[in-house]
């Protein structure tokens, strides 16, 4: 659901469905809402030519690598104040950190082009190391940066066909390398569909299979399935065979 505002109307489905949610959706909402109509201005691109994308898929590569990543500073420290303003405003913890993060951005203390690069490669060290300088806990200036990835890769992802990476056979993702967030079994012929935890991409997927350690033992790998439609579905699977 690479859409934000398809995004938002799910989270205000889940509020009315699911009123125990409504403590922590607020921030997503809050967060969305200043996201959508402006997913153009995160200041971050890729630049991934055509060639080579059927060598990368037959040999397991996602696209996008952190030598694809191009930003233009002044637009993504304009689209990272918004985002830390939004949160701001709904968070009832991290005002101080939050806002030594906003000041620290907006004063060009920080080097965005190798923070984006750990969070696309999840090598975390370089955030870890400018979240220490700032006295930031690590996690929330990660949350932070992956909002204007997320949604510039989503971006990209949807320029992306299913039929270019045809043959993608792997648990991550073919576009940014992700982990599956979310699975769905669709169609009369219940044919598996793994979605992107980063860039929302589908794809589809071996059906008696975890992504995450590749085991497709039936007598240990389970589903157990959420909502009435059965389409949602949490995987799990003991690799030890226990």
């Amino acid at each position: 659901m690479p859409n934000t505002a398809a995004k938002l109307e799910f989270l205000r489905k889940t509020v009315c469905d699911h009123p125990e949610y409504g403590e922590i959706l607020p921030l997503f909402q809050a967060l969305y809402q200043v996201i959508d109509g402006q997913e153009e201005r995160t200041g971050i691109h890729f630049n991934q030519p055509a060639d080579h994308v059927q060598e990368k898929v037959r040999n397991g590569f996602p696209l996008l690598t952190p030598e694809h990543l191009e930003i233009d500073p002044p637009q993504t420290v304009a689209f990272l104040t918004v985002v830390i303003e939004a949160m701001l405003q709904v968070s009832r913890e991290g005002h101080d950190e939050l806002s030594r993060l906003r000041q620290a951005i907006a004063l060009g203390k920080l080097d965005l082009q190798p923070l984006f690069a750990g969070c696309l490669s999840r090598e975390r060290s370089a955030v870890e190391e400018a979240a220490a300088q700032l006295e930031v806990p690590s996690p929330l200036m990660e949350f932070v940066l992956e909002i204007p990835l997320k949604t510039a890769l989503g971006i990209y992802a949807e320029a992306i066909s299913p039929e270019q990476v045809s043959g993608w056979t792997e648990g991550y993702c073919p576009i940014c390398g992700s982990r599956a967030g979310m699975g769905e079994i669709c169609g009369d012929d219940g044919k598996r569909f793994l979605s992107c935890s980063s860039c929302f991409f589908k794809w589809p997927y071996k059906r008696l299979k975890c992504p995450y350690c590749g085991n497709d033992d039936p007598d240990t790998c389970h589903i157990s399935w959420s909502g009435k439609d059965r389409r949602g579905w949490m995987y799990a699977a003991n690799a030890a065979g226990t």
